[in-house]
């Protein structure tokens, strides 16, 4: 595995160096391969190495760089050693390479990257990941699809890695909204339209009586007067909010399932009404609470009365707010799970809120506070179906089933399908994901339905179809794996720059670890199924000798089964 050839390389290295090889291991990496020319395997930034020095008394790192490559020799491991760039070079005995590849991958299956040094010494941790977090009594809105999915990837890498991880889906179910909702209610809702289409017809009452608010101040009055029943525990209005609570999570239940999304807790604002009460009195213990001239308590993050600094935390009636239920929710996780890092996965506009709470935190006395993080993301633009513009998570769903329906419909190789409905939508839904994991997670981006569903380029589509591709030939030459082979039949430049890829699987795992950006992933996967692609049309199983079939076979199981791993991260449902 790439660590193997890693760790011979840093020995060599150390000896000439004088440097402990764990030092230069993280400074060796898998070199990306190359359409335009044969790349080596590894390579050495000599720049790293020199990087505690000034600027000034660096010697020239070409000079350098070069300097190093004559001091090292070639060996069993290593067949050539040249410069680069501020580099030096290493390319890998190829049928050593072909052999310690392949088996690798055979051997370590699923833990396959796992035991490079790249992840030696880093300790399992409890991590929470907070994620999705819809509005209770709301149809589940597509703006809250990337949470989802974004939350999703994190939770699945972090456990695949070894952590123990809580996924929460943190519910919208408390606020001025449910006054709204109550008073809604009671003046146009039926039972019989909430049992039949729950969401639906709350969408409908909160529609309108929002704009009955508008108009008529008795309206709102009661809204604000349902919302203090609830505040002070009225058993009435407790018991339709809790019957607005049940029936949506319910209904979220049935689009996570489709969404093949699971979480170990449904937890929400609901539950810290009473303990953000115990937070605002530990706030004015410490001297931080100030009270307005409208009533209302803030915090001053700043000390100097800057108002961009300034987070309210309670109404003028003594209600709670977002900011201060937060704060009792995040206290009550430490004391819960003691995790050693908690993720929030929400749009960059919370980026602020999430900045003062964690401030609020490590001004009460929490220096627990920086072991938390905001993982924030952009808007998705012109989310729209054939219908319009969209609003709901169910109609993108429904949307992609039957787009990808009608693109099947259109290949002639489409095979014949026990549950076609399903099939098409877990293959768009991949295809939406990977589609949205191409680019940063912050940045925004112009939606289109065409690029979700191109089957040739960078696209889930044909990622997906590259595994069918595999998978068909896993059925039909079987997926056992041979004790021996020879390497020497694996030699093609095709096969070569597969096994050069799959150096690199480590190191993205990785990278992604480190800065929760599922891009990397997405480029490696694309770049893999485009590989295979070519050497699917090169090297031949079929009429081939079986040396030469055996090699090539195990050669694209290795692929499939890298493939499949890293989907799996990506998405909780089945790859096609």
């Amino acid at each position: 595995m790439a660590c193997g050839f890693r760790r011979s390389i840093a020995s060599q290295l150390s000896r000439v160096l004088d440097l402990p090889p764990e030092n230069l291991i993280k400074s060796i990496s898998a070199v990306p391969i190359s359409r335009k020319e044969e790349v080596a395997d590894f390579q050495l930034s000599v720049d790293s190495l020199l990087e505690n020095n000034n600027d000034h008394s660096r010697p020239d790192i070409q000079i350098q760089a070069m300097r190093l490559a004559e001091k090292l020799k070639c060996d069993t491991v290593v067949s050539e050693i040249s410069t680069g760039q501020g580099t030096v070079n290493f390319k890998i005995n190829r049928e050593l390479l072909t052999k310690t590849v392949l088996q690798q991958v055979i051997e370590d299956g699923s833990k396959y990257g796992l035991k490079s040094e790249l992840f030696s010494g880093l300790p399992q941790k409890r991590i929470v990941v907070e994620f999705s977090s819809p509005n209770v009594a709301k149809k589940f809105h597509v703006g809250h699809l990337r949470s989802t999915i974004i939350g999703n990837f994190i939770a699945n890498l972090k456990e695949a890695l070894g952590h123990q991880v809580t996924r929460i889906n943190y519910l919208g179910d408390w606020g001025m909204q449910f006054g709204l909702l109550g008073t809604g209610f009671q003046l146009f809702g039926y039972e019989e339209k909430l049992q039949s289409s729950p969401l639906q017809h709350l969408f409908e009452v909160y529609v309108q009586v929002n704009k009955e608010a508008a108009d008529d101040k008795n309206v709102a009055q009661s809204a604000h007067e349902f919302f203090q029943r609830l505040e002070l525990g009225d058993m009435q209005a407790l018991a339709l909010w809790q019957k607005f609570r049940d029936l949506s999570i319910e209904e979220y239940m049935r689009i996570y399932k489709r969404l093949g999304v699971h979480f170990d807790e449904y937890s929400g604002e609901s539950f810290y009404r009473e303990k953000s009460q115990e937070v605002l009195k530990l706030l004015d213990s410490k001297g931080l609470l100030q009270k307005t001239l409208k009533g209302t308590a803030v915090v001053d993050l700043s000390g100097n009365g800057d108002p961009s600094s300034i987070c309210t935390v309670m109404r003028s009636d003594g209600t709670s707010l977002y900011a201060t239920r937060d704060l009792a929710a995040a206290i009550d996780r430490m004391e819960k799970y003691n995790f050693d890092k908690m993720i929030y996965v929400t749009d960059k506009g919370q980026k602020k809120h999430f900045q003062q709470v964690f401030q609020m935190l490590q001004i009460m006395g929490y220096d627990w506070a920086e072991r938390c993080q905001h993982v924030p993301f952009g808007v998705v633009q012109g989310m729209k179906t054939r219908r319009g513009d969209v609003t709901f998570l169910e109609d993108v769903l429904n949307e992609i089933r039957l787009r990808m329906l009608q693109n099947m419909a259109s290949i002639k190789t489409t095979k014949e399908l026990e549950n076609p409905q399903e099939t098409a939508e877990q293959v768009g839904l991949a295809a939406l994901i990977i589609q949205d994991f191409r680019g940063f997670l912050l940045s925004d981006y112009q939606f289109s339905w065409d690029r979700v569903f191109q089957s040739r380029g960078d696209t889930g589509v044909f990622l997906q179809y590259t595994h069918a591709r595999l998978h068909s030939l896993e059925e039909t030459f079987g997926c056992g794996y041979l004790n021996d082979f020879n390497t020497a039949c694996l030699q093609e430049p095709q096969s070569v720059s597969i096994l050069q890829h799959l150096l690199r699987f480590d190191e993205v795992l990785y990278r992604s670890s480190q800065d929760l950006q599922p891009r990397h992933i997405v480029s490696y996967l694309l770049t893999l199924s485009h590989l295979a692609a070519v050497a699917h049309r090169t090297l031949h199983i079929r009429n081939s000798p079986p040396e030469v079939a055996g090699v090539c076979r195990i050669q694209f199981l290795t692929v499939i089964s890298s493939i499949r791993r890293l989907l799996l991260l990506t998405q909780s449902c089945k790859c096609s």
